[in-house]
């Protein structure tokens, strides 16, 4: 079955599960408790790899630098995990906040951009272990497209609306000049993207509906060069 067929067939696959903010019951979420959740389950996987079956929030905490009471909040967002007096069953935890974020199924991403930082984060091996699959690239570079990088087919950047449909993309990963951004933006948001992970130095204009994680490595260099005074 080709791509554009097993999209297809699995409507359940056609958007983020978590297009927007999360919320529970109608409660927003605060953002740096989902960003701990990522954690966890991060610590969850490398206990499960060292066959640890249970652990109390102490132990989970320890493992991150964050103070128990914290963990336990942050979980009770969620609704009821582990048992008092007795912990946590690892794989149980890492199972249910793996489907809070939604990434107990493969998330489908698509790179806008092949330059030297795309090409990069097509070749981190590490995406595919936490669930998330590059399906596609593109870019405007002739000579780039029509090849594949770490099984990635690269396609023109004009065929951005049809192709983010037919495959069911999740994620839209955002890598290309700034002159480009806010056009690319607007066609992967015109072909239904609702969760953008943009890694270029500048905001854009979006939708409400439409959710962007900004990433810019200079400003997080600058923030560590504070600390060098």
């Amino acid at each position: 079955m080709s791509p554009d067929e097993s999209a297809r067939s699995n409507p359940s696959a056609r958007s983020p599960r978590i297009p927007g903010e999360l919320t529970v019951d109608g409660k927003k979420i605060p953002k740096a408790v989902i960003k701990r959740l990522s954690l966890y389950a991060r610590a969850l996987q490398v206990f499960s790899a060292n066959r640890i079956e249970k652990l109390s929030s102490q132990e989970l905490g320890d493992a991150l630098e964050v103070n128990p009471a914290q963990v336990r909040k942050d979980l009770a967002y969620f609704g009821q995990f582990g048992i008092p007096g007795f912990g946590y069953y690892v794989e149980e935890l890492r199972s249910r906040i793996k489907e809070i974020l939604g990434t107990d199924r493969l998330v489908r991403i698509a790179l806008i951009g092949v330059g030297n930082l795309g090409q990069a984060l097509l070749s981190y091996a590490a995406f595919r272990k936490e669930g998330f699959i590059f399906v596609a690239a593109f870019d405007t570079d002739n000579r780039k497209v029509g090849i594949e990088r770490n099984d990635v087919p690269i396609m023109h950047c004009d065929e951005i609306g049809k192709k983010f449909r037919a495959l069911a993309i999740d994620i839209a990963i955002l890598a290309v000049p700034v002159s480009a951004a806010q056009e690319m933006t607007d066609v992967a948001v015109e072909a239904g993207i609702t969760a953008i992970l943009n890694f270029v130095p500048v905001r854009l204009k979006v939708p409400d509906h439409v959710k962007v994680h900004y990433v810019d490595l200079a400003i997080e260099i600058e923030s560590l060069s504070y600390y060098l005074k």
